[in-house]
């Protein structure tokens, strides 16, 4: 075999410091991307805890995309420099995941002493996938490197062991149902803030009115069923059907401050002027007039978060059947542009707004809207419940509506999460199926399987576990990203090791 001549593109042709060069620039646009203005500001005295407590923010879709390709020159240039070096693929593996994984921690740490920064535990493991993509597309890209992996491949000692390549065939699909599992927490509550009030009326900034009645507010940490729900409308005791579920209680009278009969949460008191016009069914609330709890209703949102559950029930009349923004009807929130929760009215509509790590910090990057609720003044009695990906929504006792967060993913959002979830995995069936590569019967077994059931295993979890209906185009666009990456990889690998066997 005749020695092939090491060509390294970078080096040779863009200079031999070149991905030197390619990881100052990276860190320097990381530093900037995540530092800036750096206007530090160190406290007198700090405690681990305390820094550690920093850290409880959350990550949504547009930062998990710019994490992963901020990292990605990074790990490209670390890759360059390490294959340089004439390190084992193995060792530059490990050496780009702890020094993407340290850089990021380095600055989520220093995050905390930036005022208009928030660190977030998500962002360290973002970034660290952004720097192992640049690592895996110097792989590819850099033949040589490729071709040291395929020939180890190749020869290795699983190519002759049925029984090996059988448990490597496992591993692949429990990799599938870990991948699959993680949709899941993309709808979960677990990000919810802890240091958000309860509004009714308006939001804190006092920017998003409206004008209208609510007769009374009830929050549970747990969803009903729809047996309860009909308990509800007629008029059961709600601490029987709730038990010690119930967070919050609160019936509106003409006072001006109103406690909450659970004895649990903050009491809510008027803010701005007292409305004129008193009402004995409800509080008026207007532009002028909104209600907010003395200080952050902590242990309801601490208890939704862990449950991932809710039930909120209220009665409400507009006095405006055109108010837009959405006008916040029941809030829970820090401003305009972050919540947890927000029910509002957008024209005649009812608007939702549910923070989940898919829906953003401000909620609405999927929106949720039941048509038609507020095309009249009248009082409607409104019971909303959230589980598992499943919003339902329940108006008087002749309507109801279902909507499933996972059917409402905005397009660009779901494609990049089935392309983080099937192109590692086709990744990974590429690897495997040359492992296989001597056993053919065995191949050609493992390729449609390995291509088809990570995608029914995604769309069977999300069906019996999110509530979704099934979705062809969810599982052909799986089926095509896990087959697309592996016969690319595969087709690649044979063109390289022909060209190395005609060199021969």
């Amino acid at each position: 075999m005749k020695r092939r001549k090491n060509v390294n593109y970078i080096s040779n042709n863009l200079g031999f410091s070149a991905d030197v060069i390619l990881i100052t620039l990276s860190i320097i646009s990381v530093l900037i991307a995540t530092l800036y203005p750096f206007h530090f500001h160190f406290p007198d005295s700090f405690s681990l805890p305390a820094l550690v407590a920093s850290f409880d923010n959350s990550s949504f879709f547009k930062d998990q995309v710019n994490n992963i390709l901020l990292f990605t020159p990074l790990g490209f240039g670390f890759a360059s420099l390490l294959q340089r070096m004439r390190m084992k693929p193995t060792s530059q593996f490990l050496i780009v995941i702890f020094l993407s994984a340290g850089l990021s921690l380095t600055v989520e740490a220093l995050q905390v002493f930036l005022p208009s920064r928030t660190p977030t535990p998500a962002d360290i493991f973002n970034n660290t996938i952004g720097g192992l993509v640049g690592f895996i597309c110097f792989s590819l890209w850099y033949s040589q490197s490729f071709i040291y992996t395929l020939i180890r491949l190749e020869n290795s000692r699983p190519n002759n062991s049925i029984k090996k390549l059988t448990l490597f065939f496992i591993g692949y699909i429990l990799v599938s149902f870990l991948i699959s599992n993680v949709w899941q927490n993309t709808t979960n509550l677990s990000n919810w803030s802890l240091n958000y009030p309860l509004l009714i009326g308006n939001e804190r900034t006092g920017d998003r009115p409206w004008q209208g009645q609510v007769s009374d507010v009830y929050i549970a940490d747990r969803a009903i069923s729809k047996n309860e729900v009909s308990q509800v409308f007629n008029q059961k005791n709600y601490s029987d059907i709730f038990g010690k579920s119930l967070l919050a209680s609160y019936q509106f009278t003409d006072t001006k401050s109103y406690q909450d009969r659970t004895g649990q949460l903050p009491e809510l008191l008027s803010q701005g002027q007292l409305p004129d016009m008193k009402d004995e069914k409800g509080v008026v609330l207007s532009s002028n007039h909104w209600l907010k709890t003395t200080e952050p209703v902590t242990l309801l949102s601490k208890r939704i978060r862990e449950t991932s559950q809710f039930t909120i029930i209220t009665t409400v009349a507009t006095a405006n059947t055109a108010q837009i923004g959405p006008a916040r009807i029941i809030s829970l929130s820090g401003d305009s542009l972050h919540r947890n929760f927000t029910l509002g009215q957008q024209g005649t509509d009812l608007d939702l707004r549910i923070r989940t790590p898919m829906t953003g910090a401000n909620g609405a990057d999927t929106k949720l809207t039941i048509p038609d609720i507020f095309a009249d003044t009248k009082p409607h009695h409104i019971v909303i419940t959230y589980s598992g990906a499943t919003v339902q929504v329940y108006i008087d006792k002749s309507n109801s509506y279902s909507l499933n967060l996972l059917e409402w993913f905005p397009k660009e959002q779901k494609l990049f999460y089935y392309a983080l979830t099937f192109i590692p995995l086709g990744l990974c069936l590429a690897l495997l199926t040359t492992l296989a590569k001597r056993k053919l019967a065995f191949n050609r077994l493992l390729l449609p399987s390995g291509i088809l059931l990570p995608s029914v295993i995604l769309e069977s979890i999300l069906v019996t576990d999110g509530g979704k209906s099934l979705s062809l185009k969810g599982l052909l666009l799986g089926i095509l990203l896990t087959a697309g990456t592996t016969l690319i990889l595969r087709w690649r690998a044979s063109m390289i090791l022909k060209t190395v066997n005609s060199e021969q």
